[in-house]
Formats: C-alpha cells, structure tokens, sequence
C-alpha cells in the first residue's frame, strides 16, 4: 500500500508524524522473538497488540504506513466521502420534511480537507508511538524472510518462535489499452484529489465502485460507473442489488457494461478504478521460509490460519478472498490464539458479515439466495414504523432459515441502517439463537431494528397450520 499524500498538507502532515514518523528510529532487535507480524494493516496491529497484550515479545513490521489500507486509503476517508455525500443529499430533500433550502452549495476542497482531518484525527489510534508504548518493538523498514525462523528488515536478522503475515492487497490494475497513460485514479491516490472532476468514469461495480459513484455524483460530478455485464454487486441478493442500481440512477449516475464498444467516442476527466485487489506477496522471501503462496490468490492457508510453514500464520487480504477490515481483525485474533496458545480455532467457523455504504446500504452476512430446503422470510421497510417516519423505506429485510427449524443460515438487509442490523443477526448465527430466540426479545419502538421482530413473528406464523390455529383457539375459549 503506497497511499499518495500532500505535500506541506497540515492533516496529512498530522497523519504521517503517526504513521510513519520522520525522526523514527528502529530499536535494537531482542535475541528471539515469541512473535513477529510482518504488515502493519488492521490485521497485522490486531495480532501484535493481542499478542503482546498477554506478555509475548513481538515485533511489528511495517514497509509504508501504519494503519494500511483501511486507515490511509480505504475504509476510513471513504466513509468521510460517504458522509459528506449524504449531507449532500439530505439537504436537498429537505423540503420532504417541511424544511425550506434555499440552495445547496458543494464545496469539494472542503469536503477532501474534513476527510484528511478526520483520518489524522483516529490516526493515533494506529501510531507507531502508541504500538510502542504497548511494549512492541516497532520496525519501519521492509521487511523479507531469510529462512524458515529468521526475517531480516533494516539490516537487522531478527528470530523468531512464530511469525504472522498481513501484508494486505492492492489495487487490480486492468489490461485495457491506453489506461496507463490516461492518469488513472485508485484508492491509493483518489483521496489527495483537490478539485472535483467535472466526469468521471469508475470501472468496477463492486462496493467501492458503488460508494464513490453515488458520492461523486452527490457531489457534482458526472460519473458513469461501467460493471461487467452491467451489473452492480453481482455477489449479492439480486433484489438488493436493484434497490442500489434504482438510488445510483436517480442520484445521476449513468451505468453501463463495461465492454470496449461502450468506451468509445466518451470522454472524461478522471478514471477510477475499481476492479478488485491483488495480495501483496512479492519481495517478502516466501520462498525461502518454506510458504506457499499464488501471486493472484495469495498465501495459501489451513482453517486454522496457518500457512505451509507450521511455524508461520497468515491473516487479512493477503490470506483470503474476504477482503474487510473485520475480516482481517477476526482472523488475527484467531490466529494469535492458535500461534501461541496451541488453540485448534478454525476459520470456517467464523461468521463474517460485510456491507457496502451506499444509501440505502446493503448489507449481508451467510447465504443469500434461495435454495432447495431454505425458507425465506421478508419485511419491506414500509411495515417498520421508524422507517416510515425518517422517510427511509425504500428496501427490505430478508432473513433465511432451515425449512423446518428456525435456524439462521443467512441474511440480507437493503435499506437504512443495514450494517447495523445485519451485525445482530450475526451474533444470532455466531451463538446459534434461532428466530424464536430474536422473537423472544423485547426491541425498542420505534427504532429500525423492529424489522428482526417482525421477521421473527412472520416466521412464527408460518408455523401455524390451520390445525394447529384450530386447537389453540379451542385451548384460548377454556382456559
């Protein structure tokens, strides 16, 4: 990850004097480490924090920014984006809710500056001087594997008992004629833009693809979004995924296949592109510490995380197709767990929801499509009191369930609040509480987490045959 940042910016100053502090200087290696992390991104800070949190002797390995992806170029300054687009987009239905605008001005220098102050603001969080301070041996440097039990980074060979790899993905860059020369944007250099591109043009229509289309669009911009066979997040719940398409359109963005012909006699701007990542696996001496790996699946791993060195666990984008921030802290935690305390986790048992934060969200976690011996069951927004008010009811929530039990095999939410709400139905799946259990409690009203009561009581009415209606009316008359 080589996020581009501005120069003599002070926020962007802020963030590197945590990240990747000028004045650093690495410390003098220990004789064996219980612990070595090579990457510094959500899954190789949760590893190192866990482990030295129960008094392990680990050291921290980092070639570019502390934080990764997830703090510098992803999760963290889009969502700024994402925030400022809904403002946006709120200020200019307002007079749905009988308040009068009268006229909504979009400040795009404004909008990146909140963004790289919001990022330097939780960089501490990240920091090289806070790892420190947590007893790690901090190293900035790259970092390469000399041998089964040895890393060396900054002329140093250091040891260790175990190791973990979280070196994260990086853009996919298509072969398309001409796109290297046309000054392509990726996440890696979206966020130092400083004047809003009069048309822009996203290949790719998965979740970035979607969140930046409908923000740049907010803001201004005309953005075409070009999707493989003109589809918008095809992983997901086909019916989701046109609920999002319908919001793209209406907020402007014009979306086409992303075939050659459709290219042709357009012009724009700037090109953004996301099409998807590649594990970062070159230069770390995988070879020589016995790890198998593939340069576009990555670091092949066991269900326990551990790669085809025992002695060498591997977690996050550089070990999975799962590429989330939530994903590589849950793997982390796993791995840390069996790495040093002989734990037997597996990963596969690991429930891990995702979301894209487009408005309305979406949102799932498990199955989404209907399969022989599945039931589903969905609640519109319409029928969620809370949605109705806030005007929110465009989308729904579909929940699925062994036909014959009541247990939760997947979900999807389309609609407001879907991160939060599909975060519960997968501590539902995580400790095995059926439908009845999240029928059984009692949801605050009118909030938009109603929606898992009434899908629970639409499923408990589904197990009313006309039977058995029929003795519990005899039982209520004699009771």
């Amino acid at each position: 990850m080589a996020a581009e940042l501005l120069q003599n910016d002070p926020h962007d100053q802020q963030l590197l004097d945590h990240v990747r502090p000028a004045n650093w200087k690495n410390p003098a290696p220990k004789p064996l480490y219980d612990l070595i992390v090579l990457g510094a991104g959500a899954g190789g800070l949760v590893s190192a924090a866990a482990a030295a949190g129960v008094g392990a002797r680990v050291a921290l390995i980092e070639k570019h920014l502390l934080g990764g992806e997830c703090l510098n170029v992803g999760c963290v300054p889009s969502k700024a984006l994402v925030r400022s687009a809904r403002a946006v987009a709120d200020a200019r239905r307002a007079g749905d809710f009988g308040v009068t605008v009268t006229g909504v001005t979009v400040d795009f220098s404004a909008i990146m500056e909140r963004m790289r102050g919001m990022r330097a603001a939780l960089a501490p969080n990240d920091s090289a001087d806070r790892f420190q301070r947590l007893g790690i041996d901090v190293f900035l440097g790259e970092g390469r594997f000399t041998s089964t039990r040895t890393l060396k980074v900054d002329g140093h060979s250091l040891r260790f008992r175990k190791a973990l790899v979280a070196t994260g993905s990086r853009p996919a860059i298509p072969n398309v004629p001409g796109l290297s020369s046309s000054g392509y944007l990726t996440n890696e250099s979206l966020f130092n833009q400083t004047e809003l591109p009069a048309r822009l043009a996203i290949l790719g229509a998965g979740a970035m693809g979607c969140e930046m289309a409908q923000a740049f669009a907010r803001f201004g911009s005309r953005v075409t979004l070009f999707a493989k066979e003109g589809q918008i997040l095809p992983k997901e719940d086909p019916q989701a995924s046109a609920i999002v398409r319908k919001s793209l359109v209406r907020d402007g963005v014009a979306i086409l296949d992303s075939s050659l012909a459709n290219f042709e006699g357009q012009s724009f701007d700037r090109i953004l592109l996301a099409t998807g990542r590649v594990p970062n696996v070159q230069g770390l001496g995988l070879e020589e510490a016995g790890i198998a790996f593939d340069v576009k699946d990555g670091i092949v791993v066991n269900d326990r995380l551990q790669t085809t060195n025992r002695r060498i666990f591997a977690v996050g984008d550089v070990a999975t197709s799962q590429r989330f921030t939530h994903a590589a802290d849950a793997m982390a935690r796993l791995a840390v767990r069996n790495a040093l305390f002989f734990g037997r986790g597996k990963f596969s048992n690991v429930v891990i929801p995702h979301c894209t934060f487009t408005e309305p969200e979406l949102a799932s976690v498990g199955r989404t499509g209907e399969t022989a011996g599945i039931q589903a069951i969905t609640v519109p927004f319409t029928e969620v009191d809370r949605a109705v008010l806030e005007g929110e009811t465009e989308g729904f929530f579909k929940i699925l369930v062994r036909l014959g039990s009541d247990r939760i095999v997947g979900a999807t939410v389309v609609g407001p609040r879907a991160g939060e709400l599909i975060a519960t139905i997968a501590l539902a799946m995580t400790n095995a509480t059926g439908l009845r259990g999240i029928a059984n409690t009692v949801h605050p009203y009118p909030t938009f987490g109603e929606v898992l009561r009434k899908a629970a009581d639409a499923y408990n009415r589904t197990r009313l045959s006309p039977r058995v209606k029929r003795v519990l009316g005899w039982l209520s008359r004699i009771g």
